[in-house]
């Protein structure tokens, strides 16, 4: 009777404990992404210019910056980033795999291909392009202009992650808001070392594109001492579209009579 009694237990404890286990089915849940993958920071400042979750939807991003000798018209697949760069005398497109160079008249092209064809790319994606894979990121010392504190996250990047990834950036963003408000950062495409100076990009004007707040102008500083110090120069950006559907493969593609930079 006593083992009779003992099983009856065992059984009833067993389903008792099997009804109470609860099955999420995570593909009706929303999960917070963000917040479990990025410091809580830096997910704020996602969140303060339109969240990273509708920045991933977005494909193509097109934005011209107007220059004295006409405008420069920049395409980027956001998920491959293959890009275009159309200048009034040259072009450099980037296929995925081959960057080119392609002459329109016999200007020669001054500056170098491989190092500029995604800069201002990255300054304009900021900050949503510190969610790519391969960043580490640490809190800093804030940077005090004028009086006012902007705590600071630094930016650091795997081996093998980019063209440089030895460089670093500090993303510096409002307290209150959690807007970035500055970017500091090194260059060592050229040296092949470590930067020590710390170059400076004030955020400041935004514009809403399709519920993200992207940059309206940038504005460079003169520095001293890791220090923004005067303004230097604007970049402004305008005719900005960011479109969930990618760009057409086909222009990104070598024309032949372009150049291979290797």
């Amino acid at each position: 009777m006593k083992n009779t009694t003992l099983l009856f237990l065992t059984i009833l404890v067993f389903f008792s404990c099997k009804q109470d286990t609860k099955t999420t089915d995570y593909k009706n849940e929303t999960l917070d992404v963000t917040t479990s993958i990025y410091p809580e920071n830096i997910s704020k400042i996602f969140d303060a210019h339109g969240t990273l979750d509708v920045w991933n939807t977005m494909q193509s991003l097109v934005f011209t910056m107007p220059k004295p000798d006409g405008d420069e018209i920049t395409t980027t697949n956001l998920k491959s980033r293959e890009s275009l760069i159309e200048m009034p005398s040259h072009t450099i497109g980037f296929d995925g795999n081959e960057l080119w160079l392609s002459q329109k008249d016999t200007t020669t092209y001054k500056g170098n291909p491989r190092f500029y064809y995604n800069l201002m790319f990255y300054f304009y994606s900021m900050p949503f392009i510190l969610a790519d894979d391969g960043i580490s990121y640490k809190d800093t010392e804030p940077l005090n202009f004028k009086g006012k504190d902007y705590p600071g996250i630094l930016i650091s990047y795997d081996a093998g992650v980019g063209e440089s990834p030895d460089d670093e950036y500090i993303l510096y963003y409002n307290p209150e808001t959690y807007k970035m408000e500055w970017l500091a950062y090194t260059v060592t495409y050229f040296s092949k070392e470590k930067g020590k100076e710390f170059h400076f990009i004030k955020y400041s004007d935004w514009q809403t594109v399709e519920g993200l707040k992207l940059p309206k102008t940038l504005t460079w500083y003169n520095y001293e001492n890791n220090q923004p110090t005067t303004k230097r120069n604007d970049v402004n950006f305008v005719n900005v579209s960011i479109l969930k559907t990618k760009p057409d493969d086909s222009m990104f593609k070598k024309p032949e009579d372009a150049k291979t930079i290797e």
